[in-house]
């Protein structure tokens, strides 16, 4: 199995509105021209604002399957979010790769994804938070990314190197013993039933 790199995305830490107050967040990230470095944390150039929930080894760099786009698209335009029907930038979701033909229900834990210079390991789902909804226009993102299960998912870099946009890869599958689609919902239902009997 392959796919695509489309974009290459990357931001520093800024300070985004939430329902009124400045919040820090590494979330806003735009496509980056010409090849970029991957080192052990991440991209080079790249920032995460709150590493006790994204950013570390095992969760270096974040990949969101550009087939989710149209989705977010229309959900946008129905909420009549400001520039609504302007297509969405690659990176909007907040990921480092808008990747193209590998899904969640294709991704398992353990996955390696091999491109020419660079090794990624598929690691574990991503799961959203109140900076999506801001990010997005509407407070429903974060609930329709749970209920979805389009989650997308991070990824350990097993072999540094160098990525670019249009840059091919090869799934070599790992064990395959835990897919990412199914620890996604495994782990929102617990928390669901957490906030119900708590």
């Amino acid at each position: 199995m392959s796919g695509q790199i489309l974009s290459v995305n990357i931001g520093l830490a800024r300070e985004i509105a939430v329902e009124g107050r400045g919040v820090m967040s590494g979330i806003v990230k735009r496509g980056a021209a010409g090849g970029v470095g991957v080192r052990a944390l991440g991209l080079e150039g790249d920032e995460q604002a709150d590493p006790s929930v994204h950013g570390g080894l095992s969760k270096a760099v974040y990949a969101y399957p550009l087939e989710h786009y149209p989705f977010w698209q229309t959900v946008r335009a129905q909420a009549r979010v400001a520039a609504w029907d302007a297509p969405l930038p690659h990176g909007f979701l907040g990921e480092n790769l808008t990747l193209a033909g590998l899904l969640e229900s294709q991704a398992w834990v353990g996955d390696v994804l091999r491109f020419a210079d660079c090794d990624l390991a598929i690691s574990e789902p991503r799961f959203p938070c109140f900076k999506l909804d801001a990010v997005m226009g509407f407070n429903q993102a974060a609930r329709l990314m749970v209920e979805s299960g389009w989650c997308g998912f991070y990824l350990a870099v097993r072999k540094p190197g160098t990525l670019r946009a249009g840059e091919r890869f090869t799934l070599v599958p790992g064990p395959r013993e835990v897919g990412i689609a199914e620890l996604f919902r495994s782990r929102t239902n617990r928390a669901r039933h957490a906030i119900r009997t708590g």
